[in-house]
């Protein structure tokens, strides 16, 4: 079953279930879904799982930057209902790297590339986005890179 199926399947059943909450956004993703085929090749377009993976991503990040708009905001109802969200996004996403996980790639990644400083970084992190493939975000990553190109 494709990313795709399993989003029309879940959302079917949350209609059935009358889940109000999690219908909203599998209509929303299910939207973003199909806008990201249409601005890739025209209105018959279907995007790939790792495609599909990317909106979702994207969606998900969205989430992440509210919660920490709304917490700084001092509006704890709000950041709840994304943190419930975030949740359901997170469902569709492949498992995410453990921290042990992600600095032995990173180190890897340096030791091949020989990278000894913050300079390398461009093309250390080019490397890693193409190793992990989606199983960490940006942020995560940039940190380690720069925290282990500095010891």
């Amino acid at each position: 079953m494709t990313l795709q199926q399993s989003v029309d399947s879940d959302l079917k059943e949350a209609m059935r279930a009358k889940d109000a909450a999690k219908l909203g956004v599998l209509r929303m993703l299910k939207s973003a879904l199909k806008y990201a085929a249409i601005a890739k090749s025209g209105a018959e377009a279907e995007l790939s799982d790792a495609e599909g993976v990317q909106v979702i991503r994207k969606q998900a990040k969205q989430r992440q930057d509210s919660i920490e708009s709304f917490e700084k905001g001092g509006r704890a109802e709000l950041a709840e209902k994304e943190k419930e969200e975030l949740a359901i996004l997170n469902t569709y996403l492949p498992q995410g790297m453990s921290p042990d996980e992600l600095a032995k790639v990173v180190r890897e990644t340096i030791a091949e590339l020989g990278a000894k400083s913050k300079a390398q970084m461009g093309s250390v992190m080019k490397e890693l986005q193409a190793k992990v493939a989606g199983r960490a975000d940006g942020k995560t990553l940039s940190a380690e890179v720069a925290r282990q190109l500095n010891q």
